[in-house]
């Protein structure tokens, strides 16, 4: 086999960092052209209205179904996989990150959640609609005014604006009843996992990063996410190996010493005991060459 890294898709060459369109039961799911078809990663951020209809699929090996009416957000980095979808009627739009503003970008990044799937009541997705025909009229207006690429940002802004209001009040429902220290706390675990995982496999050096005890660290994630912190190092490594193994032609030695195993047959063990399976059964029951039923 032939080394090769996760495909990372980009927006179009000679676009102004934003590519907007309408999305029908005929398109590919989280695809603006032919190009994009199939599992990918995007290396900018991708939101998707559902105005009616229902996909079924993965965000990062994450199984989700939405339902109408609603909006995904993902994140750069973050690999899609949509199989399924039915008589679905709505708007995506991909969009680089310089566009937005950074405080809003933050909230979303340093959320508990990994994956955004926003519910939406008829208001709710009304304004959407109407927001993203007029960030659509913008984009394709084939007579740019002096002031059309502020005008593009201001328009993606109030979309991520209101994404992010309603985003975080419905994770403020979801963890009213904790302390908003031990949510911060969290919130940076987490941020610096999503960072380090690589490198920092305990939650000791978690903790010294964030001057705090380690047996402070471990009870607060616990409080909040039912799990423990090793737990969820754990599963950020695991969930990157899979991304390697799908997506990839590395060979499972080469992967575990670029997750930073030394043994990799302790990661060989790490992994099947986890997962349930061997990486190469992995590899061999899910990986290249599985992807036929996408959209």
């Amino acid at each position: 086999m032939t080394n090769q890294e996760i495909e990372i898709r980009h927006l179009q060459q000679g676009m102004p960092g934003i590519e907007i369109g309408r999305v029908t039961e005929d398109a590919h799911f989280g695809a603006m052209s032919d190009s994009n078809k199939g599992p990918h990663r995007h290396d900018h951020y991708f939101c998707f209205l559902l105005e009616r209809g229902f996909v079924r699929g993965a965000v990062d090996f994450q199984d989700i179904d939405i339902d109408e009416p609603a909006l995904l957000l993902s994140c750069p980095g973050q690999v899609h996989d949509f199989r399924h979808a039915e008589q679905v009627t709505g708007w995506a739009v991909a969009f680089d990150a310089r566009y937005i503003d950074q405080n809003a970008r933050m909230v979303i990044e340093h959320s508990l959640a990994n994956i955004a799937i926003i519910r939406l009541n008829d208001a709710d997705k009304e304004w959407f609609v109407r927001i993203f025909h007029l960030l659509s009229a913008a984009v394709d207006d084939d007579k740019p005014a002096q002031f059309q690429q502020q005008l593009i940002q201001s328009l993606l802004n109030s979309l991520f604006y209101r994404t992010v209001h309603i985003f975080q009040f419905q994770e403020n429902e979801r963890i009213q009843a904790v302390s908003s220290r031990s949510v911060e706390i969290v919130k940076n675990f987490n941020l610096l996992v999503k960072i380090n995982f690589q490198t920092l496999k305990k939650p000791a050096d978690y903790a010294a990063q964030m001057n705090i005890t380690v047996s402070y660290l471990n009870d607060t994630v616990k409080s909040i996410t039912g799990f423990s912190s090793t737990w969820l190092i754990r599963q950020e490594v695991l969930r990157e190996a899979q991304r390697l193994l799908f997506y990839t032609t590395k060979s499972v030695k080469e992967i575990a010493f670029q997750l930073g195993f030394e043994d990799h047959k302790y990661f060989i063990r790490l992994f099947s005991k986890t997962i349930g399976t061997s990486p190469a059964n992995f590899r061999k029951t899910r990986g290249a060459g599985n992807h036929e039923e996408s959209i």
